[in-house]
């Protein structure tokens, strides 16, 4: 084991039982309260999953948002499904939509519902890589490529307003049924299961990041053309890596869902997209606990902000936003990172002698012969 690695499993380990036990008493065990940190927690998701491809490959995927939304419409479209009790939703109704569309047909199913929130983002993510990452694209190229998709891809969902509900979304949703359980979105229950689902998501991401597939990545991001001289084929680890963190965006989407009730085109927005990004890069882009906390810590300070200023809380969150920029740059990770290794450093010195003063300061017994 490395002490990196040590050091991560530590902070898990911490994390996870502030997250457990020491949220739900901090609120009293409020099912307000904890439906509002549970979204914290299922955006937590999606700022970990951009860390694993921008921390751990240097791939800033800008369109983060776009997979997010998809997860987010399939449990939306499954629910809706429910809600209508086996007939036509009611805004197909409204938009003279004569019969359901074949796309609606599968979400019958909780199960296809499950596997398309996570399959279909990263199907979709894997194609965009493939185009980009065969023809070597990179830097800041990829950015604006996944941009683009995301505004195009927005303006498609909105355009189909019989199929996705156009600009009001997907509304009036049922509760999710799961093995039997109907769940209250506002009970401790559902708080653990979407608190659960952060722990396993950053297990997962520990995994990689700390296997010899994320040594290999963090090499793609430092020299892509080394790399591939020792006879590694980087395009298919930069897709690999794209199409799991599209998969994990599609998962935190439909938790996302899953608490707010509904679904929204404005979850595919450029803003949110660059939310994600500042979310990742607060916390540090360098791991995926750093990067989920980076969005807690942000959506919390912006929920509390919003209630104590009504007028300038916005204005409020981009200055601390920039001086994070300015003076952290690797965010709360290598804050915590650079006080660690001068704390140890500091200590270290004080243990041994620092200056010539200090060993001469000892006498030398010298032995004479007779």
């Amino acid at each position: 084991m490395t002490v990196r690695l040590f050091y991560d499993l530590i902070a898990l380990v911490i994390f996870a039982l502030v997250i457990v036990f020491g949220v739900p008493a901090l609120m009293g065990f409020d099912g307000f309260e904890l439906n509002t940190f549970a979204r914290y927690l299922a955006l937590g998701i999606v700022s970990l999953a951009l860390a694993l491809s921008w921390g751990g490959a240097g791939l800033l995927n800008l369109g983060q948002a776009a997979t997010f939304g998809m997860g987010s419409y399939a449990m939306a479209m499954h629910l809706k499904l429910k809600a209508s009790g086996g007939t036509l939703p009611d805004f197909m109704g409204w938009n003279n939509v004569p019969e359901l569309p074949l796309i609606w047909v599968p979400f019958h199913s909780l199960g296809v519902t499950l596997l398309a929130g996570l399959l279909v983002p990263a199907f979709v993510g894997g194609l965009i890589a493939t185009f980009m990452f065969r023809a070597r694209i990179a830097g800041v190229f990829v950015a604006i490529i996944s941009l683009a998709f995301l505004v195009a891809f927005q303006l498609v969902v909105i355009e189909q307003q019989g199929i996705t509900g156009g600009q009001n979304g997907l509304t009036g949703l049922a509760p999710l049924t799961l093995f039997g359980w109907s769940v209250d979105t506002y009970s401790v229950g559902f708080y653990y299961l979407v608190a659960g689902c952060l722990m396993l998501a950053i297990t997962l991401g520990l995994y990689l990041t700390h296997s010899k597939f994320g040594l290999i990545l963090r090499a793609i991001r430092e020299d892509a053309d080394r790399t591939r001289f020792f006879g590694y084929d980087v395009a298919s680890y930069q897709t690999v890596i794209f199409c799991i963190s599209a998969a994990l965006a599609g998962w935190s989407g439909m938790l996302y869902t899953l608490v707010l009730q509904f679904a929204s085109p404005t979850y595919m927005s450029v803003s949110f997209s660059l939310a994600i990004v500042i979310w990742c890069a607060v916390g540090g882009r360098d791991s995926v606990i750093a990067a989920a906390i980076g969005a807690i810590l942000v959506n919390l300070l912006e929920g509390r902000l919003s209630d104590v200023f009504a007028e300038g809380w916005s204005l409020m969150l981009g200055v601390i936003f920039v001086l994070v920029v300015m003076f952290i740059p690797r965010g709360l990770h290598g804050l915590i990172g650079d006080l660690w290794h001068v704390l140890s450093n500091g200590s270290r010195k004080e243990g041994h002698p620092s200056n010539k003063s200090d060993m001469q300061s000892k006498p030398v017994e010298t032995r004479q012969e007779n």
